[in-house]
């Protein structure tokens, strides 16, 4: 059915770029999704110009983003050509901006932990000259009538989006909190957020690096903007907080105020600001609101939808939490406070898996890629030995077998060095989690004892983590709890 479907919107989208360009395309490309259920094609016909096709699943979502484009481009925005959109509204050309994101461009410095070379720094400061552009030039003429699902930012939005962070990611860590303090907290942190008018600025709502293309026209690189089809009247704060306090991006806090420093500038150019230290205290409720909201969606994607990538956004996001409320006694609202600060309080957990090859390594749920993964094979096997095949490395005579010929003592002492070394640094680096997993033939002698002695001696020597281990092939776990004294 679903790929009935996927012809059938295939199918519409071609007979839209031939309307629209007098031939079919040669080539149609399906590029890569995200995290929305819209549909991208790079369409190339016989001239070698190519342009971006867009399915959607939403006409006034669409509606939305073309009537938004189309203003922008009005007000000669750096925005995507609308080129032609068929007749139910559900599809759409636009021009193509390449394949370079922000995001792409950037990524030795993220990837180096926020590292940036002046080379991404210009490309940073670049695309933060031009947000306010977009924010304000964006808004003036403009009827936010069409926007979707709402014109307005406003205190129902805010309480959805608290509310989608409730259910999607702070229900699923199973932390308590009192569900009518917690409402009573929302309610006011809502209230904070929409008290100011907001009348002059176009709110872009996921203004983040991978929705800024890096455009090379005349070799000098230009930031264009796209996915903006959720935008709306709004705070102009809130997409400064969505940018610099990104989950993945790991801006230092120099290069962050260098940035802040360079919209506020470039904002005065456009709309009265308020005093630096005014400005400074309201972006950061935005910051907060940002954080909460993408943990939302992360929870939602990542637990929920089961997408590895959104699951790795977590840790960031909330190591910038932590950063952000500090002891939480800046912000006006105690029970919320209470739960953030339990909820971003570092806990280091470590995962040991014993396994069969025959059944493959274990998964890393933590959606970190997994760790260390052992062979135990090379050790001599007490399966071979009648008396012991219906016993594990958990029962005596197995553990007194592979004690009495040292074999795995050996093998193990090496790895407890490493290991030790290797959590010791996690936990200086504030990571949170580390997988280490040991495979044997049957999962069932060898590999169940490394993984039990493992777990047990890094208990031991860190009585702070909480040490996991699972032996996946007998079915049995065990947790060491921490020491919290």
């Amino acid at each position: 059915m679903f790929c009935n479907f996927a012809i059938q919107d295939m199918q519409e989208l071609i007979k839209l770029y031939r309307q629209w360009s007098g031939a079919d395309p040669v080539q149609t490309e399906k590029l890569p999704g995200a995290g929305s259920n819209r549909a991208y094609y790079r369409m190339q016909g016989t001239d070698g110009r190519t342009v971006i096709g867009c399915v959607g699943t939403s006409v006034e979502e669409n509606n939305a983003f073309v009537a938004i484009a189309r203003h922008f481009r009005q007000q000669q925005l750096p925005v995507p050509t609308i080129l032609a959109v068929s007749a139910d509204g559900l599809r759409y050309l636009q021009t193509d901006l390449g394949s370079l994101s922000l995001f792409d461009a950037i990524r030795r410095g993220r990837e180096a932990g926020g590292r940036y070379d002046e080379e991404e720094k210009a490309l940073l400061r670049q695309t933060i000259e031009q947000l306010p552009r977009l924010q304000f030039e964006g808004a003036r003429g403009f009827d936010f009538s069409v926007c979707y699902p709402q014109p307005q930012f406003d205190e129902t939005g805010v309480m959805f989006d608290l509310n989608y962070f409730k259910y999607c990611y702070l229900k699923a860590t199973g932390i308590d909190f009192h569900e009518l303090r917690l409402e009573e907290d929302f309610r006011r942190l809502a209230h904070d957020l929409t008290e100011q008018p907001s009348d002059c600025a176009f709110l872009y709502r996921d203004f983040q690096a991978r929705n800024v293309m890096i455009v090379a026209p005349s070799n000098l690189l230009t930031p264009f903007f796209i996915d903006f089809q959720g935008g709306r009247r709004g705070p102009f704060y809130y997409d400064l907080a969505s940018f610099l306090w990104q989950a993945s991006a790991r801006y230092p806090a120099e290069l962050r105020r260098e940035l802040l420093d360079v919209y506020y500038a470039q904002a005065q150019r456009y709309a009265p600001m308020p005093p630096r230290e005014e400005f400074d205290a309201r972006l950061r409720l935005f910051v907060l609101f940002r954080l909460l909201q993408v943990l939302g969606a992360y929870g939602f994607r990542g637990y929920f939808e089961r997408k590895q990538h959104f699951l790795q956004s977590i840790p960031p996001a909330l190591q910038s939490l932590r950063e952000l409320i500090g002891d939480g006694s800046e912000f006006p609202y105690p029970h919320l406070m209470d739960v953030l600060l339990r909820l971003t309080k570092p806990r280091f957990v470590v995962r040991i898996f014993s396994f069969s090859y025959k059944k493959g390594i274990p998964q890393d749920e933590s959606g970190n890629g997994g760790g260390y993964v052992f062979d135990c094979r090379g050790t001599h096997n007490p399966g071979r030995y009648e008396q012991y095949k219906r016993l594990t490395g958990l029962d005596q005579p197995v553990v007194k077998f592979l004690e009495d010929d040292g074999e795995i003592l050996a093998f193990l002492d090496s790895i407890y060095k490493l290991a030790d070394a290797h959590v010791q640094r996690y936990i200086d680096r504030g990571f949170t989690s580390l997988m280490f997993a040991f495979g044997c033939t049957g999962g069932q002698h060898r590999s169940v004892y490394s993984a039990q002695h493992l777990a047990e001696h890094l208990h031991n020597r860190f009585p702070s983590v909480e040490v996991r281990v699972c032996h996946r092939e007998q079915g049995i776990s065990q947790v060491f709890e921490p020491n919290r004294t």
